[in-house]
């Protein structure tokens, strides 16, 4: 099956991730300069098959434009300059960096490592790209608290001082 790239863009540096072929999952893939960014997509592109590309939009809390969608809009027709046959979906990317921060503290990630851009914002791609595979499959993973071995639970695990 053809994969999804999902992008988190912005002005200086844009990450990346992409699904795996039975878009069960998204993954990381890398951190690129923006200004290189579509050179990156095209030698890509020639060694997988993408679908679709899911770019994160960027809104307010209210749901109004933030001031970082006029550089989404810009790259968007770039994008769809340069890749005319796959189309183009926007993701809701609201929380996705706070969520990245959440997903590198749960993993382990030491405080030093977090504080690399390049880290949160190829997490967030990733975040926007399972948001859009989570809402266009229809399907509804859901796991019962009691189903989970005593062992797993957070309950029984050590804390980290």
């Amino acid at each position: 099956m053809d994969r999804l790239v999902g992008i988190d863009y912005g002005r200086r540096r844009t990450g990346l991730a992409v699904s795996d072929p039975l878009r069960i999952f998204a993954a990381a893939l890398d951190t690129v300069d923006s200004a290189k960014l579509i050179d990156y997509l095209k030698n890509y592109t020639e060694k997988e098959t993408i679908e679709r590309f899911v770019v994160g939009w960027p809104v307010n809390m209210d749901g109004s434009p933030s001031e970082a969608q006029a550089d989404v809009d810009a790259f968007l027709k770039v994008l769809a300059k340069a890749f005319p046959g796959i189309p183009v979906s926007l993701e809701d990317e609201r929380f996705t960096s706070v969520l990245a921060h959440q997903v590198m503290i749960d993993g382990g990630m030491k405080a030093k490592d977090r504080r690399d851009k390049k880290s949160v914002d190829r997490i967030s791609a990733a975040i926007i790209l399972q948001s859009y595979m989570d809402r266009t499959s229809g399907a509804v993973f859901a796991v019962n608290p009691d189903s989970v071995p005593e062992s797993l639970s957070r309950n029984k695990t050590k804390r980290r001082k």
